[in-house]
């Protein structure tokens, strides 16, 4: 089903597009990601509409990383020191909003919420890596936090193919709407008309 509309003050929220997780096994090609990602930054920043890139980083000893008992637990590996660095194609630009998050979603323990409110955002747009923990975990809080949600699904991929099915047929619908990289680009022409 297509997104049936955008908030007149929505900011694109693009998760953890960043060396260190591109570089992941993920289902879809994180080229194609990568670009819907980039044409998406474009066609928000040319309205002058609030893009954030939300990364995921560690201080320099990595105490700061969360080590809980958990029973899928992945091995903590070190991370390399290009990890958070955010991907070239997101052209990212001087007013773009830079977040570092250490969970999974965007708004816990970050200034998120803070930086979309004092610019007004009712609506965010989701995209990014990986469908089921970070595009996930954020689009949850976003609804929380009261925010009108859309999820470019053509702009968002997953290490797991029945968990990113998952995100996309059974979460996303109950926390917003979804569509593809053009249709959402669509509808931010249709606003400024």
């Amino acid at each position: 089903m297509k997104p049936t509309a955008l908030d007149p003050q929505s900011a694109l929220v693009l998760i953890d597009l960043q060396k260190g997780i591109t570089r992941l096994p993920t289902i879809h090609p994180t080229a194609a990601v990568l670009a819907n990602a980039a044409r998406l930054a474009a066609s928000f920043r040319e309205p002058r509409l609030p893009v954030v890139l939300v990364r995921v980083a560690y201080s320099a000893d990595e105490a700061d990383r969360l080590r809980l008992r958990v029973a899928s637990a992945r091995p903590l590996m070190p991370l390399p020191p290009d990890y958070s660095e955010l991907e070239n194609e997101l052209n990212q630009q001087a007013d773009d909003i830079l977040i570092t998050k250490r969970q999974w979603g965007a708004f816990f323990g970050t200034d998120l919420d803070l930086q979309l409110r004092r610019r007004r955002v009712t609506g965010i747009v989701l995209a990014g890596i990986a469908t089921s923990m970070g595009v996930e975990s954020t689009a949850r809080q976003a609804f929380e936090h009261g925010y009108n949600v859309t999820v470019a699904v053509d702009a968002v991929t997953d290490l797991n193919a029945d968990a990113h099915a998952r995100s996309l047929d059974w979460i996303f619908p109950m926390l917003g709407e979804l569509g593809t990289t053009d249709e959402i680009i669509s509808l931010l022409l249709a606003m400024r008309a």
